[in-house]
């Protein structure tokens, strides 16, 4: 599993994290009933705390999107991701139609908006 931290980040580590493996689950790449690293391995090639890890954990499972096996260790949940998705667009949504009241205040066009966008979807 593949998560990146990045230590200039605003966002605390565990949320870092927690939003990694969430957007793991939603996108597939993880399924249900995955395993997931033991707090110890993840912290270790994380190299940060046994405590940042567990707090990630924690979060995950309380939102239904891992469970936890005493003595087998924790696994994609069966949380349903499309209402998880629904609240994601909802905000993007939000969002975007501050970004468009903005953009009305400096009178720029629609197309010039979505030239802007796609500039910044290629640099990611």
């Amino acid at each position: 599993m593949d998560i990146i931290i990045s230590n200039s980040s605003g966002k605390p580590i565990y949320e870092q994290i927690t939003e990694q493996i969430k957007s793991m689950i939603i996108s597939g790449q993880l399924e249900q009933g995955d395993p997931l690293p033991s707090l110890r391995v993840l912290a270790k090639d994380l190299r940060i705390s046994v405590i940042t890890t567990k707090r990630s954990y924690d979060d995950l499972e309380r939102d239904g999107f891992i469970i936890t096996i005493a003595g087998k260790g924790c696994f994609v949940g069966t949380r349903d991701t499309q209402l998880f998705r629904e609240e994601q667009l909802k905000k993007v949504e939000t969002l975007l139609l501050q970004v468009l009241e903005e953009a009305k205040k400096c009178a720029l066009e629609c197309d010039d908006l979505i030239k802007m966008l796609k500039l910044l979807c290629e640099r990611e």
